[in-house]
Formats: structure tokens, C-alpha cells, sequence
């Protein structure tokens, strides 16, 4: 949640490594709070929207809410580097952990196949440098992300098989060229 975040992100400042790291500006707070409010209810909620429809009409409607988001994040990662603007921020950590479950876990389990990160290559760079951060790959266990995921709800996955999917990590760990499009 962000609240959980902006706790973390200064109330614990004298622990940090980088206790200057502010990822909820003072002068970015609007735009990041009108970001945050479409992602989370269209796609950071919109996948489990998806995954646990009850009927053929919910689903269809986060489907489309999903997808329409999905396509307004890649036109804005085309035009901006971050998704608030051209600064690191918490929406930034919030759309990514979402973003690099997308495709190995959402898309198959949660029914979201209408668009994909491999596939919108404005996301798939941003979550390239993003991922690339210094300490950001070394929390990533795509292994245990799918464990957990295709486990956790026997029904819908009775036998918990985990689909083996690309190697997405791999794939995010090639060179990105964000900096280069938005010096």
C-alpha cells in the first residue's frame, strides 16, 4: 500500500542506505496521488479483479478497464520516463511489482492476456530500468513468486502446476535505453 511505503520511505530514514531517497516529492505529490488512484483500481487491483471474477460480466469489465489502463501506461512510458513524471517515485514501485508479475503469473492465472509486457515495448524498457536499479534485481524470486502464486488457491490450480513461462528475468536484465530517451 502506499501508506506502507511513505512509512518506509521516512520513518525509518536512519536505517537506510540512502536516507535522501524521497519516492513521494512534496512538488509531485498531485501527480502521484492521480496516478496511483487509476493503477491501483484498474491494474494493480484490476488483475485479482480479473482472476476472481463470479461472473462472465465482472470479468469483462475489469478486462476492459485492465487493458485500457495497460494501453495508457505504455503510451505515457513513451512520452515520460517514470510514470509520474520524469522522477523515480512510489507509483513507480507499485505499477513495477505488478508489471514484473504480469506475464509469468497474471496473464495465465488471472485470465489478463489481452495485452503483456513482453509485447509493449515502452513498459517492457521501463521495467528493464527499473529492474536494473542498484538493489532492486537481487529481491526479485520469479521461482518463488509462480510457486506461490500457481499453489496458493487449489481451486483454481488443484494440482499446483507451475507453468515453466519465458525466462522474464532474464529478459529484464538486457540494456535498456530510458536514460537515453529522457535524459
Amino acid at each position: 500500500s502506499s501508506e506502507i511505503i511513505r512509512m518506509l520511505s521516512s520513518k525509518f530514514n536512519e536505517f537506510a542506505k540512502n536516507p535522501d531517497l524521497d519516492i513521494y516529492p512534496e512538488t509531485m505529490r498531485k501527480s502521484i496521488d492521480s496516478v496511483n488512484e487509476w493503477i491501483y483500481s484498474t491494474i494493480n487491483n484490476g488483475v485479482y479483479k480479473c482472476g476472481f471474477a463470479k461472473s462472465q460480466e465482472a470479468y469483462t469489465e475489469a478486462i476492459t478497464n485492465l487493458t485500457e489502463s495497460f494501453d495508457r501506461v505504455e503510451s505515457i512510458l513513451g512520452k515520460q520516463r517514470f510514470i509520474a513524471g520524469d522522477t523515480f517515485t512510489e507509483a513507480d514501485i507499485r505499477l513495477f511489482v505488478t508489471l514484473l508479475r504480469f506475464d509469468e503469473v497474471y496473464i495465465v492465472y488471472f485470465k489478463t492476456n489481452t495485452r503483456s509486457v513482453l509485447t509493449s515495448p515502452n513498459i517492457l524498457n521501463y521495467c528493464r530500468e527499473i529492474y536494473q536499479m542498484d538493489g532492486v534485481a537481487g529481491t526479485v524470486d520469479m521461482e518463488q513468486i509462480k510457486t506461490h502464486y500457481f499453489a496458493s488457491h487449489p481451486y483454481m490450480n488443484m494440482y499446483s502446476i507451475i507453468p515453466q513461462g519465458r525466462d522474464f528475468v532474464g529478459l529484464l536484465s538486457e540494456q535498456h535505453n530510458r536514460g537515453e530517451l529522457f535524459p
